[in-house]
C-alpha cells in the first residue's frame, strides 16, 4: 500500500517571518464586460478594519512582515467578499499580491486554498494580479509562479501594464492570462490620438497573444466609447462604481450613445 502524498511543508518565509497581525477590510470594484453588461470579477482592494486607506495599511509593511500581509490580504480577501456575496453570481474575484513575499508557490498557496474551501469558493473563480510597478529582484522566480498558478486553474493578471520597469518584456516572460492597462493610458482616451494608437496596438498585439486586456481607471463616457470602438471587452474604474467598502457595489453601464445624448 502506498503511502499518501504528503503536502507541501510552509514556505521558510511564511513560517519564520514577523508574524504581525495584521487587522484587514477589503472594498471591492467591479470589472463589467461591456458585452452582457453583468460583472466579470470584483477586485479586492485593502482596507484598515474602520476603513482606513490603503496607504495607511501598506505603511505598516517591512521587509520582514511581508509574508504575513500577503497572506492575510488573500484571506480577507476571499472571506470578506464570500459575505459579502459574490457566491450568488458567477464573477471571479481579483486578488493583488506580492510576488516578492512568495517563497514557493505550491507551500504558500496552502491557507488560501483552505480558506476558499471553509468558504466555498471554486478555486477557479480565483484571478491573483501583480504589478509590474514592483521591481522585481527574480523575474525567472515570478514566471515560475505564474505558470504554478495557472496549472492550478487561477486565473494571472498583469497590473498597471504601461506604467512600470519593463512592460513588453514582462508579458513576453510571464504571458498572464490577462492584463490590466494602466489608467494613465486611458485618461483621456478619446480626446487623444497617440493613446488610441497605443491602445490599438497593445489590444490587437493581445489578441494575437491570447491575452485578455481589461481598461482600468475609465472615468469618462468618452474614454468607455473610444475603448469599446477597440473591441475592449472589459472594463473598470469610477465611471461605474467607486470601491465599496466590504460590499459589492451597484453599478449601470451606459450604453454607447451616452456621450452623444449627454452632448
Amino acid at each position: 500500500m502506498s503511502s499518501p502524498t504528503p503536502k507541501p511543508a510552509p514556505c521558510q518565509g511564511c513560517r519564520n517571518g514577523d508574524q504581525t497581525d495584521f487587522r484587514l477590510a477589503m472594498a471591492f470594484q467591479p470589472i463589467v464586460d461591456v458585452q452582457t453588461g453583468q460583472p466579470f470579477a470584483y477586485e479586492a482592494l485593502v482596507r484598515g478594519p474602520e476603513g482606513q486607506s490603503a496607504a495607511s495599511v501598506l505603511s505598516q509593511v517591512t521587509e520582514a512582515n511581508r509574508y504575513a500581509f500577503d497572506q492575510a490580504c488573500r484571506v480577507a480577501a476571499i472571506e470578506c467578499a464570500v459575505r459579502a456575496g459574490i457566491l450568488d453570481g458567477p464573477a471571479r474575484l481579483s486578488i493583488n499580491f506580492l510576488p516578492n513575499a512568495v517563497y514557493s508557490p505550491m507551500a504558500c498557496i496552502q491557507l488560501t486554498l483552505k480558506t476558499a474551501a471553509a468558504t466555498g469558493l471554486p478555486t477557479d473563480r480565483l484571478i491573483f494580479e501583480f504589478t509590474e510597478n514592483e521591481q522585481m529582484a527574480d523575474p525567472a522566480h515570478v514566471a515560475n509562479i505564474v505558470e504554478n498558478y495557472r496549472r492550478m486553474g487561477f486565473g494571472t493578471a498583469l497590473d498597471d501594464f504601461g506604467a512600470g520597469h519593463a512592460g513588453l518584456n514582462l508579458l513576453a516572460k510571464f504571458r498572464t492570462d490577462l492584463i490590466k492597462l494602466d489608467m494613465e493610458l486611458i485618461r483621456d482616451l478619446d480626446q487623444s490620438l497617440p493613446r488610441r494608437t497605443i491602445v490599438a496596438a497593445v489590444v490587437k498585439m493581445c489578441a494575437e497573444l491570447g491575452v485578455t486586456v481589461i481598461a482600468e481607471g475609465i472615468e469618462t463616457a468618452g474614454e468607455l466609447d473610444a475603448l469599446r470602438a477597440m473591441g475592449v471587452r472589459y472594463i473598470q474604474g469610477y465611471l461605474l462604481a467607486k470601491p465599496h467598502f466590504m460590499g459589492l457595489p451597484a453599478f449601470q453601464l451606459p450604453p454607447p450613445e451616452a456621450r452623444a445624448a449627454s452632448a
